[in-house]
């Protein structure tokens, strides 16, 4: 399957006109950007839009793994808090995202074969089958607007299309079934002097993975240079930076691969679904 994704700068617009289109969508709500990527108006990354939002990974699999992936996301809930779970053949996340279809409301997906990519598609209408079942899960990106609410720093807003460093870690998740294999984590470099209040704000909200698994040498945790990452972009670590990692829900794209799973389709890196529910719904 070929990749037929295209990014924000290969759908015709100018520079200003993409910039427009993403301040807008910044502050519109979560059901306003999700036609947005229903209808091709927008195919970019997801960071920093329906701000104050909710966003969530995506999985999905067929109805016979169903049950191991959820108690799977049960046992590792760092990095796969689970939000919501469909019905068989249902595309709609009835609770979080009333009137979705995970079908056509991610701006990319990646689909994977015998646990290897296979490609990446704009939606899922052509693929879909009667026996799937999707899962959401709460992603990091959604505090981002909380940190930056409590004037903490948030480097990698700061970049093109606010990509993330993401890569596997040597930490093992707890296996379920065929599900098994390494945490995914995610990186920010964080001020040394904010590092303690980041990991107090962004512990109140375990649905978007809750405090970081990691704090300090990424050597520790497995990753022995951060400038070659597994997904998104190389951080920029400043002299005055510590490294903060959080658990990151691509950990089931890396499961998936370990466990050679027949089919399994996840969200592409930075195109998450966006739910209705607010970092407000899900503080504690």
């Amino acid at each position: 399957m070929a990749r037929i994704g295209i990014e924000m700068g290969e759908i015709g617009m100018a520079e200003g006109d993409l910039m427009d289109m993403r301040d807008s969508l910044t502050a519109a709500t979560a059901r306003e950007v999700r036609l947005a990527i229903r209808n091709g108006a927008w195919r970019g990354t997801t960071h920093g839009l329906a701000s104050g939002h909710v966003q969530a990974n995506l999985a999905i699999v067929p109805e016979a793994y169903a049950l191991d992936f959820m108690r799977f996301c049960q046992r590792n809930p760092k990095p796969c808090p689970l939000l919501d779970v469909t019905d068989t053949g249902d595309p709609e996340f009835r609770q979080i995202a009333p009137g979705s279809d995970v079908r056509t409301d991610l701006s990319r997906y990646s689909v994977y074969r015998d646990g290897a990519l296979e490609g990446e598609v704009d939606d899922l209408r052509d693929i879909w089958r009667d026996d799937l079942v999707a899962f959401a899960m709460g992603c990091s990106l959604s505090f981002d607007a909380v940190l930056l609410r409590n004037g903490l720093d948030v480097k990698h807003l700061q970049r093109p299309g606010g990509r993330i460093a993401v890569y596997t870690s040597g930490i093992d998740c707890v296996p379920a079934g065929p599900f098994a294999g390494p945490m995914v984590v995610s990186l920010r470099p964080v001020p040394r002097a904010q590092v303690a209040r980041v990991a107090e704000v962004t512990g109140r909200y375990p649905a978007t993975h809750g405090a970081p698994v990691h704090i300090g040498d990424p050597a520790e945790i497995g990753i022995a240079d951060v400038a070659q990452v597994d997904w998104g972009l190389p951080p920029e670590i400043g002299p005055e930076d510590e490294c903060m990692f959080w658990g990151c829900g691509v950990t089931p794209q890396a499961v998936a691969m370990a466990a050679h799973l027949p089919f399994m389709i996840t969200h592409t890196t930075g195109h998450m679904l966006l739910t209705d529910l607010t970092l407000e719904d899900i503080a504690v």
